[in-house]
């Protein structure tokens, strides 16, 4: 069966079994504070699990990206080392959200393996959880006697809590597990060793495909487990693994997920995939890391320096430092892969295949950076080997800061160190990465205690696009810890208070009554549920309040989110209907619109934008919101759904006029409450994505106000009703004086080199200049370079002060750095502590600034020493 089909296959059998089959989650989490990433197939189904959103269906399956690259589940460092470790992989799951259990789940799972997908059965063990008495949780009889209606008892086997009692993290939905591994050693290996030994051992063709997850307790934050309010059913099933089975092949790689991958890359490279191990790593680990970061695009989630974006680009820099190390490749490389990848899959993940040629551009930027990178890596460690060329081994922390500065990859470090008879202090190393992981670590110091529910209420109600001020009761609270100190979350059973959600700012404002007043700090979702953070809990927290959005900051906003619409609409009619949003921020004081462009905008294309905007601002388009719309009706009404955005089957519709658009945010009731739009930036934020900031309302006027008044300063102090041709006139009268400088620099430099010369004193052999001058730095090193040309054995060091602050210049003939083993770099960094500063550079040539200027005599006098 071809991958393909085994997908449609298990998508089609639970199906049958009146299973509603649901589109994967986006791999990146944009409201879970807890993940970054998908990286298990119940992710999305979290809130149903906790009973805090009910499923438009109780049977469900599906097949869910996933991405395991941090935290606890990290897969990131054994990929491609392996046959069976990804970083993005499918599991195929089928879900019950308290309608079956055990039964049907093990029956099913037993019925596809054995009788659809004809897995023998004599291939097949289960583990069953044993128990554990430290948690009080006895051994799951109620599955052991299940497997047995299905298998012989002595392929049951029993599995620790390690294995057999799945949990996603320190706190959230957990419970027994039954793991089905398949045994596809070769029968006279399986003669030799009984697999039931093999099972969870590691072996990579005794493995575990499925994961059956009988979910019934809820992890607390004080480490107690609570029962859920249901018994739910979430299984996991590895799909890369089952195609490996289903195929007949020993490892994943080898299947049809993965060789039309290494096809292209045994193309592109001219090396064969199979012919010698280390190539087969870079092989493996390019075919898998290309899907993450594909898919991580494709859901919007650009590369960059922070959070899932640094994760990302990390997972980008990996491969290409296999493909340059070991492949030999200097130019981009993972950007070919694309086309291959959406041949594969784009047909079933639509994010893929519509976005195929932006995220092939967006990968070949950043491999072309990070090429770049690594040239700049290569300079800086080259430069430290030619400042030390007795050393033995290359400094740990040099090391780190490649790798912390550069993106330069350790073992890159270490290859070239061994290329030059160097190594590298690997232990110091890892003492540097220590120190910076647990910088991070106390950075994003983290803790959330458990709820203290004080009513119990299923559905927390938003009355903010009505009403900015309600009364309210606190329903449940907790307290988080973090890196600014203790702060509480608090749920209402309604709140006027808008979270942060698609781009825009939470709210701020008040709750208060009789006894007390309360500021809101902050306003967020987490898990369905709005979270207003305060910094004291209230004393009567039983009591009802008056809850109070500050109103100017929501109008303020409102205005930039209205406004963010317009400028959507206003850029695709601009620029074209490839035009699609790739990131916003909507706040009080700025909006921020990244959009899909291959070229920076032009002038005019600016100006004709903004003009649009505040023409429908003029033109007082009424608000058109129709807040319960079928998601297909939407699109029909012409709204677009963003890759990477999870909608519900329900959703909010905003118009004005032609821009149609799928938003949960604020926004004005009419255009010309925005007042004006201005655009005060165009810029890159990363490859074939554009981004504008803009203001609007007051900010704009004051903006506005403020260049004018600038522009009249500017007619004031030219005394001139026509500033324009008045400020062309100081241009050009300033660069004929730059020319004249720059002459009379010359002529005063070649006075000061005859003089140079005629200071000339012979020490041992060599010609020593050392003097003071007051011609500019970059005057002084083209002297310097003229001299060491026309003087052999030469050795100059000058002293220079520029705006108060002094430098010193070396420069030493070649032939001296040879003969004498003299090194510029190192002489300056001693002579620098004299002028209290510090430097480097070339063994022939090198500089230092400091801060001490009477320091440079004694530096001059004490050049001596290093020849004398």
């Amino acid at each position: 069966m071809t991958s393909k089909d085994i997908r449609k296959t298990f998508l089609d059998f639970f199906e049958s079994k009146q299973h509603t089959i649901v589109p994967s989650a986006p791999i990146v989490l944009k409201d879970d504070p807890t993940l970054m990433f998908s990286n298990s197939g119940m992710t999305q189904f979290k809130d149903f699990f906790l009973g805090y959103k009910e499923p438009k269906s109780f049977r469900i399956a599906d097949t869910q990206k996933c991405l395991r690259v941090s935290g606890k589940h990290n897969d990131l460092d054994d990929v491609g080392k392996d046959t069976y470790h990804h970083t993005m992989f499918e599991m195929l799951g089928n879900w019950s959200f308290g309608d079956y259990f055990k039964k049907e789940a093990i029956a099913w799972a037993w019925e596809l393996l054995t009788q659809v997908y004809k897995i023998p059965k004599e291939w097949i063990y289960v583990t069953i959880f044993e128990g554990d008495s430290i948690e009080n949780l006895n051994k799951d009889v109620e599955a052991y006697n299940f497997w047995k209606e299905h298998i012989t008892e002595d392929r049951i086997l029993l599995g620790n809590k390690k294995d057999n009692f799945w949990e996603m993290g320190d706190t959230g939905p957990c419970g027994p597990c039954s793991e089905i591994h398949v045994d596809i050693r070769p029968l006279n290996e399986k003669e030799k060793i009984d697999g039931k030994k093999l099972v969870n051992q590691d072996h990579p063709q005794v493995i575990e495909v499925w994961n059956l997850v009988f979910m019934e307790y809820l992890r607390k934050a004080d480490k107690t487990l609570e029962k859920l309010p249901k018994q739910n059913v979430d299984t996991g099933m590895g799909f890369e693994r089952l195609c490996m089975i289903l195929q007949g092949k020993t490892s994943n790689y080898d299947t049809d997920v993965f060789m039309p991958l290494i096809a292209k890359l045994e193309q592109i490279s001219g090396y064969k995939y199979g012919a010698n191990s280390n190539t087969d790593v870079a092989f493996r680990v390019l075919a898998d890391h290309v899907r993450a970061i594909a898919f991580s695009i494709a859901d919007g989630q650009l590369p960059s320096n922070s959070g899932a974006g640094y994760v990302i680009r990390r997972i980008l820099r990996r491969a290409v430092g296999y493909a340059f190390r070991i492949l030999n490749m200097k130019e981009p490389l993972l950007y070919q892969l694309v086309p291959i990848l959406n041949t594969q899959m784009g047909e079933y993940f639509l994010e893929l295949s519509k976005q195929a040629e932006h995220i092939a551009l967006v990968i070949k930027e950043e491999e072309s950076s990070f090429l770049r990178t690594i040239d700049q890596g290569l300079v800086r460690m080259n430069s430290f080997i030619e400042n030390n060329p007795t050393i033995k081994t290359i400094p740990g922390e040099i090391i780190f800061e490649l790798y912390d500065t550069y993106g330069f990859p350790s073992d890159l470090s270490r290859i070239i160190a061994e290329e030059k008879g160097l190594s590298i202090d690997e232990e110091g190393f890892e003492v540097e990465m220590s120190k910076q992981k647990e910088r991070s670590k106390s950075a994003g110091k983290f803790r959330t205690y458990d709820w203290v529910v004080l009513h119990e209420d299923l559905q927390e109600e938003f009355v903010g696009y009505d009403y900015l001020d309600t009364q309210v009761k606190v329903t449940r609270y907790r307290k988080i810890e973090n890196k600014e100190g203790e702060f509480y979350q608090l749920v209402f059973q309604l709140t006027p208070f808008y979270a942060q959600s698609g781009g825009q700012v939470g709210d701020t404002g008040y709750i208060m009554n009789d006894n007390e007043k309360i500021d809101i700090l902050n306003t967020k979702k987490e898990n369905n549920l709005i979270v207003h953070i305060v910094k004291e809990l209230p004393k009567y927290i039983e009591f009802p309040f008056q809850a109070v959005v500050d109103q100017a900051r929501r109008e303020s906003i409102s205005q930039n989110h209205s406004a963010t619409h317009l400028l959507h609409a206003a850029l695709r009619k601009v620029l074209g209907n490839h035009v699609e949003q790739k990131g916003s921020y909507v706040g009080p004081d700025y909006l921020r619109f990244d959009f899909s462009h291959f070229s920076k905008m032009t002038e005019e294309e600016i100006e004709q934008v903004e003009f649009e905007i505040n023409k429908k601002v003029m033109e007082r388009i009424l608000l058109n919101e129709n807040r319960s719309v079928p998601f297909a009706k939407a699109l029909d009404m012409g709204a677009m759904a963003l890759f990477g955005e999870k909608y519900g089957d329900i959703v909010r519709v905003i118009k004005f006029g032609d821009s149609v658009e799928l938003c949960g945010g604020t926004h004005v009731k009419n255009t010309q409450e925005i007042i004006i739009c201005k655009i005060i930036s165009e810029s890159s934020s990363s490859a074939g994505v554009r981004r504008i900031e803009a203001i609007t309302g007051k900010t704009a006027l004051d903006f506005l106000k403020q260049e004018f008044n600038s522009y009249e300063q500017v007619k004031s102090l030219l005394k001139n009703e026509e500033p324009i041709k008045s400020i062309e006139k100081l241009i050009t009268e300033n660069e004929e004086l730059k020319k004249q400088i720059e002459q009379l620099v010359k002529e005063k430099a070649k006075n000061e080199k005859f003089l140079w010369k005629n200071s000339i004193k012979e020490i041992n052999g060599v010609q020593y200049i050392g003097l003071i001058t007051e011609l500019n730095n970059a005057t002084v090193k083209d002297l310097i370079f003229q001299l060491k040309n026309e003087i052999e054995n030469l050795f100059i060091v000058v002293g220079t002060k520029t705006d108060n602050k002094p430098t010193l210049s070396i420069g030493i003939s070649d032939d001296l750095v040879k003969s004498k083993n003299l090194n510029a770099g190192a002489i300056v960094r001693e002579l620098a502590k004299e002028i209290q500063g510090g430097g480097g550079g070339q063994p022939s040539f090198a500089t230092a600034g400091g801060k001490n200027l009477y320091g440079l005599e004694h530096a001059i006098d004490k050049s001596i020493q290093y020849i004398d």
